[in-house]
């Protein structure tokens, strides 16, 4: 596909001041693992397989989102790998949009073998989720034994020189106890290990304000651990992490708070799930339907570009639909691997 990134004035942006130049795409809500935090793992129904855009139709809505001004985009699941020929996929982006922040979330258990490739390709950057240290919990935690491959692509990924990040959803009761687990492993380490405050997401997946384990308490731990010292937001790249070196270590530490320290007055992301629906916030089960016009015969990029501007315009503060939460289990009904981790 031919990588048009139009010198166009128009982008995506909002009431609020906030421009997009960051997009979420999931490619597929299937995944290898049942984390309880993600999806239910009884009586949940995956998108039919003929709803799920193809990777032609992905290309499109990458090329639309460059023609407005997004440098930066994500590849999601579910688990992205478990979807075929996604590496070519990779690939074709790369070769595609060559100026463009390509970065792929994954769980890491499927990639035995292909770390070198995905390096030569071009890939250079991967956020690897990852809840415990401990093998025991990991099978708990996903319903799978497949902790032994999670740390072989992470060994991989650090000769490879691809950069990785943890993404750790911090659960009070489930994972607290490894803090220091965790910091020593970014002492040890070149990597960022993040920990994600756990949400409301979805209906009937165990949120339970007994289990939120919230930033500062997670930041003051880390502080009678080992020295840390702020990341400038200038010099950090890292979205709405706070970021922290560590003086007497390799890697960094970074905090993900969206309920107790929201990031919305800086949120400068869309979110595209697998059959195509655009949410401009995570917390809001507003969509709107780019399916349909992915696949008219006489509507293409001009349609897609007007769209995404008008429901830019549009993007919701989410810490007002939290405000709003109440007694309600969850912020939105649908799931995480149905909307893009």
């Amino acid at each position: 596909m031919e990588n048009r990134n139009e010198n166009s004035l128009a982008t995506v942006s909002d009431k609020y001041g906030r421009t997009v130049n960051y997009l979420r795409l999931s490619v597929t809500d299937r995944c290898n693992l049942r984390c309880f935090y993600c999806n239910t793992c009884t009586d949940f129904s995956f998108i039919p397989h003929e709803h799920i855009l193809t990777y032609e139709e992905c290309l499109e809505l990458i090329q639309a989102g460059v023609a407005l001004g997004v440098n930066k985009v994500r590849l999601t699941g579910g688990e992205p790998f478990v979807r075929k020929d996604f590496v070519p996929f990779v690939q074709r982006v790369l070769t595609a949009f060559p100026d463009l922040d390509l970065r792929v979330t994954t769980n890491g258990t499927l990639l035995s073998g292909i770390v070198p490739h995905l390096h030569e390709i071009g890939l250079r950057r991967l956020n690897i989720s990852l809840d415990t240290l401990d093998r025991k919990k990991y099978k708990e935690i996903t319903r799978r034994d497949l902790f032994p491959q999670v740390k072989q692509a992470i060994e991989d990924c650090l000769l490879s020189s691809i950069q990785i990040k943890i993404n750790v959803v911090a659960v009070r009761g489930v994972n607290d106890t490894e803090l220091h687990d965790f910091v020593r492993f970014a002492l040890d380490t070149p990597l960022d290990v993040r920990f994600i405050e756990f949400m409301p997401i979805g209906d009937d997946t165990g949120w339970d304000q007994g289990k939120y384990w919230s930033a500062v308490d997670i930041l003051e731990r880390v502080q009678e651990l080992t020295p840390i010292r702020p990341v400038l937001s200038r010099q950090k790249n890292c979205g709405p992490a706070r970021m922290y070196e560590l003086p007497e270590g390799q890697g960094r530490i970074g905090i993900i708070s969206p309920l107790s320290n929201h990031f919305c007055s800086q949120c400068n992301r869309l979110r595209i799930t697998p059959d195509g629906r655009l949410r401009t916030c995570l917390f809001s089960d507003k969509e709107y339907r780019l399916r349909p016009i992915l696949r008219h015969s006489r509507l293409g990029q001009e349609t897609l570009k007007k769209v995404l501007m008008a429901a830019g315009r549009k993007k919701p503060l989410g810490y007002t639909l939290l405000e709003r939460q109440g007694d309600q289990s969850s912020l939105c009904h649908r799931v995480m691997s149905s909307i893009g981790g």
